[in-house]
């Protein structure tokens, strides 16, 4: 199967519910779509259910505003014995001149899983043709990298996160519903996106004592699914302030009530930045860190920024070639 064969395309208009309170699509909201337009593509050739495993970083560089069209383009670029990685890329389109624009660009890693949520050989592999090769050795690139990355991280200890205090934080529980899962009793990982970046968005809105946009999403690796009847939760703290834009750090748990179990299932790190009146970014309050834990977070916080900048540049560089292409 060619690369080719695999592309998914999602058509979305996006409504007034879609939409933040500056007008614009909601970050969770496209985060959602994003998992849901590669989980199709990732699904239809592992010909059955898929789990996200890993995706890399996100950052919003376009934005979508009510009325507009949003148009995401998925395609699997590689596949290994039970592991896939779908590259996705993400347009905005005005219906009323036609314009279209890059919003952001990503790739996401995941599982074919059986009916018990084991993970199965995926029945089709990938052969690139002459136009695809770039793509296909740019994906085992990112695979190795992965890799890497997910053999120097482990699940952290739940007992020592849960009940960290610092003086800005926000903690969340809600049980994984029937509604919140697609494939059998796995919580589908676009609905947890959604309510992530909603948890981490109430700190910022409440830090900024102002409106807030959904800048980045740093990469993110799930260690274990959340299945329907368990208690996830979500603990947002402030990270780092700018002077507009501050990251916030959130620890998702995923709890077996009849066990009183806890494990910690991903850590994510997202980028908001504070708006004014005429959408432009404003100053954000000054934040000292005080305990030993808030300054380890800014220290760490602080290297992630840098990191952060260079990507975002390499970023639009690629989307605005990508552009010139439509």
């Amino acid at each position: 199967m060619h690369i080719k064969d695999t592309r998914v395309e999602m058509i979305q208009l996006v409504l007034p519910e879609h939409a933040n309170i500056l007008g614009g699509l909601y970050g969770g909201r496209l985060m959602y779509w994003l998992t849901s337009a590669s989980s199709m593509a990732a699904s239809r050739v592992a010909r059955g259910p898929v789990v996200l495993g890993s995706m890399d970083d996100i950052d919003f560089i376009n934005p979508i505003k009510i009325g507009e069209i949003a148009i995401l383009d998925a395609q699997v670029e590689y596949v290994g014995r039970s592991s896939m990685e779908v590259g996705i890329v993400v347009h905005s389109e005005n219906p009323h001149t036609g314009e279209r624009k890059i919003t952001t660009s990503s790739h996401m890693a995941y599982v074919a899983i059986d009916s018990e949520g084991r993970p199965r050989e995926v029945p089709v592999k990938i052969e690139p043709d002459k136009d695809e090769t770039e793509i296909f050795e740019a994906a085992l690139e990112r695979r190795e990298q992965r890799l890497k990355r997910l053999k120097n991280k482990v699940p952290l200890r739940a007992e020592e996160l849960f009940n960290v205090e610092t003086q800005y934080k926000v903690s969340v529980s809600k049980i994984v519903m029937p509604e919140d899962a697609t494939f059998g009793r796995l919580m589908f990982a676009g609905k947890l996106m959604l309510d992530l970046d909603q948890v981490s968005a109430i700190l910022a809105l409440r830090y900024a004592k102002g409106a807030v946009v959904t800048a980045s999403l740093d990469a993110m690796d799930f260690y274990s699914p959340l299945r329907v009847g368990e208690i996830v939760t979500m603990n947002a703290y402030l990270n780092y302030v700018g002077r507009s834009s501050m990251e916030i750090g959130v620890n998702i748990f995923g709890e077996n009530p009849a066990k009183g179990e806890v494990r910690h299932t991903s850590t994510a790190f997202l980028t908001f930045v504070h708006i004014d009146e005429n959408f432009r970014p404003a100053p954000l309050p000054p934040y000292t860190p005080k305990s030993e834990f808030e300054r380890r977070l800014w220290k760490e916080a602080e290297e992630r920024k840098k990191l952060r900048k260079m990507r975002k540049e390499q970023l639009k560089k690629f989307l605005a070639a990508l552009d010139s292409k439509i």
